[in-house]
């Protein structure tokens, strides 16, 4: 007996000691500041990862990981959660390396009224090309009303709004987290608030957020929120107000009622939260320079207005007004970000445009000039038009997050605005470390928590025990935005790890080709 007693407990030992030698974590991040997206102050703790997921945070012993980061003198966060973004075509660059490379684990496209109209599609292209970052996306108003109605500059009768319902609430079926509008552009900007608050009235009854890119985000910025604010209250939708700023030199600090506005609604029962980039230039097509009415109907009849005496000395009167009332005296604030029909024209302003094509700097010949690049095709801009005052007064409001705006870029291609590159960079560096003007625990949060709240995207935006290991690791002394206006191709420093869903895709600095991201639908975190 004693014999057998002995062997048992050799038996034992032998596979107490065999477990003990198998790791109990895939990934262990040793040594760094934990900050976990809550707003709650810094502190020492180890993260482990197992299967993609938060499995232990506290002092925890190398020992039991598979494989250890040492994190010294490093902060460690949720990876960042970008809810502006254009990625819709993500699947064409995977990597998606503008985003990851400044932390951003996950993008959600479909904004400003523009997206795929078949979600299901969308995101199994997304799961089935396999991508570097999670990738969600909205259903977008200009999308569903241009397959209904086209351009046309009209309301719509019941049976296209009926359609038009019908296709909302199938891509919320499908797994969008909500409907977006582009209120600027065509043909949402055709649309009387009736129709939006019909449309939105069904994401609302589904669960989903309202974001929009606002009628009007200047001369009447306050009419435009009120708006968006309406939408929200008659729906029970909850609101984004997306890239909430101040564009027109002649409405600067009108920030200050405008956050007025969204405060008062949201103690009302209101829902609402805005993000903004934080650059005191804008982005969007050069149409936008252009009355609404002159662009109705599509390619063919733009050109006939343009093309036409009578009507371009209309529109060149309309351009002018619109200018003065924004306190502009001309087009030089706007830069050419990507012209296909004529690259070298990339990066230069609309006077130097001018200079170039017209062979003088007059307002007459930038008004010229822009007729000649919508007739081309048109172009991507990038607009000089905002107050830094104004900048930093929203990014003061505790209910905006950081969004960059961007879609995929490429390397080397177009001058594209830096924020697609540094945005969460530029929010550590120039507003924590050099402004001072957010502490970094709360600069984390706007871009974990909040968002992934209003969002619902759920088990992310946290360390915590059970969520997506969507993890970023940057040095607060070092993190800088490297982009610039002139010179927007540059990643940022100071980022050295981002993991998603537990595995490395930035590495020591480096993209590691990895692409662990899912598609993400509403209210499901889709796993591999």
């Amino acid at each position: 007996m004693r014999s057998a007693g002995l062997a048992t407990f050799l038996v034992a030992a032998f596979l107490t000691a065999g477990a003990a030698q198998s790791p109990s974590y895939d990934l262990l991040i040793t040594g760094g500041q934990l900050v976990d997206g809550s707003g709650t102050p810094a502190r020492r703790a180890d993260v482990a990862i197992s299967h993609g997921r938060i499995a232990a945070i506290g002092r925890l012993s190398s020992s039991q990981a598979g494989e250890v980061i040492d994190a010294a003198g490093l902060i460690v966060a949720p990876g960042f959660i970008d809810v502006h973004t254009h990625a819709d075509r993500i699947a064409e660059r995977p990597s998606a390396d503008n985003f990851v490379r400044m932390g951003v684990t996950t993008v959600v496209a479909g904004n400003c009224g523009t997206s795929a109209l078949d979600i299901t599609e969308a995101l199994a292209e997304v799961q089935e090309t396999g991508v570097s970052v999670n990738f969600a996306t909205l259903i977008g108003h200009n999308t569903v009303r241009q397959a209904v109605m086209g351009t046309e500059n009209r309301m719509p009768t019941v049976a296209e709004l009926a359609k038009m319902r019908s296709l909302v609430w199938r891509g919320m079926a499908d797994g969008a987290l909500g409907f977006s509008t582009g209120l600027q552009y065509i043909p949402g900007v055709y649309a009387r608030i009736s129709e939006i608050i019909d449309l939105a009235r069904v994401t609302g009854n589904n669960g989903g957020v309202y974001a929009t890119h606002l009628r009007n985000e200047g001369t009447r910025l306050e009419a435009a929120i009120d708006e968006a604010l309406r939408v929200g209250f008659s729906t029970g939708a909850r609101v984004q107000i997306s890239h909430l700023k101040v564009d027109s030199p002649s409405r600067w600090g009108a920030s200050e009622k405008a956050l007025a506005m969204i405060d008062a609604s949201r103690a009302k029962g209101v829902q609402v939260l805005a993000d903004q980039y934080v650059y005191t230039a804008a982005s969007s097509s050069l149409s936008i320079r252009f009355p609404a009415w002159a662009l109705e109907g599509g390619p063919s009849a733009i050109s006939a207005r343009l093309t036409d005496p009578a009507q371009w000395a209309k529109i060149r009167t309309e351009m002018r007004g619109l200018l003065a009332e924004r306190g502009l005296d001309d087009l030089s604030f706007a830069v050419v970000a990507s012209y296909r029909t004529d690259p070298a024209l990339n990066g230069l302003s609309m006077r130097q445009v001018a200079a170039k094509l017209k062979g003088g700097e007059s307002l007459d010949a930038q008004l010229e000039a822009a007729r000649d690049l919508m007739l081309a095709g048109g172009a991507s801009m990038v607009y000089h038009l905002m107050s830094d005052r104004d900048v930093e007064r929203i990014m003061r409001d505790p209910f905006v997050s950081f969004a960059s705006d961007s879609g995929v870029l490429a390397p080397g291609e177009g001058t594209p605005h830096p924020r697609g590159y540094g945005n969460a960079a530029r929010v550590l560096s120039e507003y924590v470390r050099t402004r001072k003007v957010l502490a970094v625990e709360e600069a984390v949060r706007r871009m974990t928590s909040l968002p992934a709240a209003h969002f619902r995207i759920e088990r992310r935006g946290l360390i915590k025990e059970g969520f997506a290991a969507d993890v970023v690791l940057f040095d607060r002394r070092e993190v800088r935005d490297a982009a610039t206006y002139t010179q927007p191709h540059a990643y940022p420093d100071g980022i050295p790890h981002v993991l998603v869903n537990g595995v490395a895709v930035v590495k020591n600095g480096a993209h590691t080709g990895a692409t662990p991201g899912v598609a993400i639908a509403k209210s499901l975190a889709v796993y591999r």
